[in-house]
């Protein structure tokens, strides 16, 4: 199945950078971002009402912002649409912020599975529901960004990622490999702190009712 991905994406990308339209770019970047959505959901163990749109809204924003953040200020794509630069990075922002995203609510159900009694324990002595679940919260952002953060440790030490690995096989000079894998980490790293940021604060809403009683049917 991988390779069969890889090779069908291959010729899809040829005839994409061939037309070079922007209706074709977008239509693109929503067909990824669906599938994100549907791929971070799957990793939740039990169901969540809204549980596609939260991750939609979620992922859309966060690598939105990334990614416009990126192609505009910092590399300057003209024409903003052009699929080279648009598609590849984007690919690299969602596929990450998707990754985060579903650790981070496979973490929340998990703690608050977990924790149910405790939680509710401080909501009847009059804490708020984030006040109630924020060492929950701050355990599940931080299990999103182990991946990342444990990439950008490794980086250059143990390991010499792709951003760099291609360059540098091509004949690019390391230093210039070096600025194109840090703009890499950096923009994933927002990338997934946004989206994980998001996606917990948007199921949050899920769990507790406007009073600040948990809806224990979501957990047990």
């Amino acid at each position: 199945r991988t390779f069969l991905q890889l090779f069908a994406v291959g010729y899809f990308l040829v005839v994409l950078f061939a037309w070079d339209r922007w209706e074709l770019v977008l239509v693109t970047l929503f067909l990824m971002l669906g599938a994100a959505t549907w791929i971070a959901v799957g990793r939740l163990k039990h169901p969540l009402p809204g549980a596609h749109r939260i991750a939609l809204v979620s992922l859309a924003a966060g690598s939105a912002i990334t990614l416009a953040f990126v192609t505009e200020v910092v590399i300057g794509v003209d024409p903003w649409y052009d699929p080279r630069y648009l598609i590849p990075i984007g690919g690299m922002i969602l596929g990450n912020a998707m990754t985060g995203a579903s650790l981070a609510g496979e973490r929340f159900q998990g703690e608050l599975r977990a924790r149910v009694d405790e939680v509710e324990t401080l909501l009847a002595l009059g804490f708020s529901g984030l006040e109630a679940v924020r060492d929950l919260y701050r355990s599940a952002i931080r299990a999103a960004m182990i991946p990342t953060i444990n990439a950008m440790l490794a980086v250059g030490i143990v390991q010499l990622p792709g951003m760099m690995t291609g360059p540098i096989l091509s004949g690019t000079s390391p230093l210039i490999a070096v600025k194109y894998q840090a703009l890499v980490m950096l923009m994933i790293t927002c990338a997934v702190a946004l989206s994980s940021f998001l996606f917990l604060r948007l199921a949050l809403r899920r769990y507790l009712t406007p009073a600040h009683q948990l809806r224990r049917q979501l957990i047990l």
